[in-house]
């Protein structure tokens, strides 16, 4: 097989969008890469599986004479969103959707691969094609397992995710934070349930969670810089069992975004307190739990960031877009906090948001996507610095 052109990558995205597959279920998405990826020249290549994550496929591309080892990521899993665009290439699965845009990352990834399976890089590349973005902490879990040693550890990492805000094909980038980090709250209200007559003898969660939450929005208000940014949502709240019972226990959940880990961290311990207090002002138990998972802020690396900015913008055929960043998760911020790195936007310009049911974005990105990342791998490659 020669190097994947335009209209073998827009046949590929088309089947991997038809066959969207749910986080560590990508087992038919898994196969198709697989496929398509021993399809390609072999000379320089070595693929990877790994029997703890079956649906995780990572491809060795040595180098000519490296200096340093690349490593190059892409996510592989769909939502559970029933998909409503009306193209002759719709999801085939019911239910579930590529909505966020995992098959434009793939088919990026394989045409960019597909180049240097043709036209052997002088640094080593390591691609991987990573499960359960969307859920599960896919990159959190193969760090844990040990998928990155040895000379399977790349010194730098980049990834992309598409962007409809942006022209097709343009890159978007900024240094920094790109994605928000996000960790979710729980909160556990516990007092005493009564008859709704006899207020006395019980004691009011709905009142103390109203207090709770009241309480809350002075975090972000009073006690978070605001240039600096974050954001507490609490999205459901149970109590109670029917109108004249006092509710003895409620359950509040939520999630907290923050553009750094040093935020998100403050924000918990501010919740912590304010919890504490709440439930000691009104003689309640609290029982809070966090959890964040592999959705750590996605922090840019400053020396790698400015190198592949400085690329972009003056390369005649990239259109650089600096952008803000985005409150929205990304798992890939758990590898840059283990290995530097840097991730931007593809643009793909379409009306609907990610995660939407009409989302579709254009085909004519893909093409200009890995011709961006390609150059900007062989410029990398020719720097002798670290």
């Amino acid at each position: 097989m020669t190097q994947l052109n335009r209209e073998d990558l827009i046949h590929i995205r088309r089947h991997l969008h038809e066959y969207p597959e749910l986080a560590m279920h990508e087992f038919k998405t898994h196969d198709y890469l697989l496929e398509t990826i021993q399809s390609m020249n072999q000379d320089h290549l070595e693929v990877r599986e790994i029997s703890e994550l079956p649906t995780a496929l990572l491809v060795y591309v040595a180098g000519a004479n490296p200096q340093r080892t690349i490593g190059y990521r892409t996510d592989i899993d769909a939502l559970p969103v029933t998909e409503q665009t009306g193209l002759p290439f719709s999801s085939k699965i019911s239910g579930i959707m590529h909505a966020c845009g995992h098959d434009i990352h793939m088919t990026v990834a394989l045409g960019v691969l597909s180049w240097f399976s043709e036209h052997q890089p002088s640094d080593n590349l390591i691609f991987f094609f990573q499960p359960a973005e969307e859920s599960e902490n896919g990159g959190k879990v193969a760090y844990e397992l040990g998928v990155f040693e040895g000379k399977w550890r790349p010194d730098e990492f980049y990834g992309l995710h598409d962007n409809p805000g942006l022209p097709a094909g343009a890159i978007g980038c900024r240094m920094g934070t790109l994605f928000a980090g996000t960790t979710e709250v729980n909160v556990d209200l516990i007092g005493k349930s009564g008859h709704a007559a006899y207020p006395q003898n019980a004691n009011d969660m709905v009142v103390a969670a109203a207090e709770f939450i009241d309480q809350v929005q002075t975090i972000v208000s009073r006690s978070i810089d605001p240039i600096e940014g974050g954001v507490i949502t609490f999205g459901k709240l149970e109590a109670g069992t029917i109108r004249n019972v006092i509710a003895g226990n409620a359950r509040i959940e939520g999630t907290i975004r923050g553009l750094t880990q040093k935020m998100i961290e403050h924000i918990v311990d501010r919740l912590k307190m304010v919890a504490n207090g709440v439930a000691t002002s009104y003689g309640a138990e609290v029982n809070i739990d966090f959890n964040q998972g592999g959705y750590l802020p996605v922090e840019n690396n400053d020396d790698l960031t400015k190198r592949f900015i400085d690329f972009a913008k003056q390369d005649p055929d990239t259109q650089f877009v600096e952008t803000e960043p985005a409150m929205t998760g990304e798992d890939f911020g758990y590898l840059l906090s283990k290995i530097p790195g840097t991730m931007f936007w593809l643009g793909v310009d379409d009306d609907s948001q990610l995660h939407s049911a009409t989302f579709n974005p254009k085909e004519s990105s893909i093409e200009k996507g890995v011709e961006s990342i390609t150059k900007f791998l062989e410029y990398r490659m020719k720097d002798e610095t670290n």
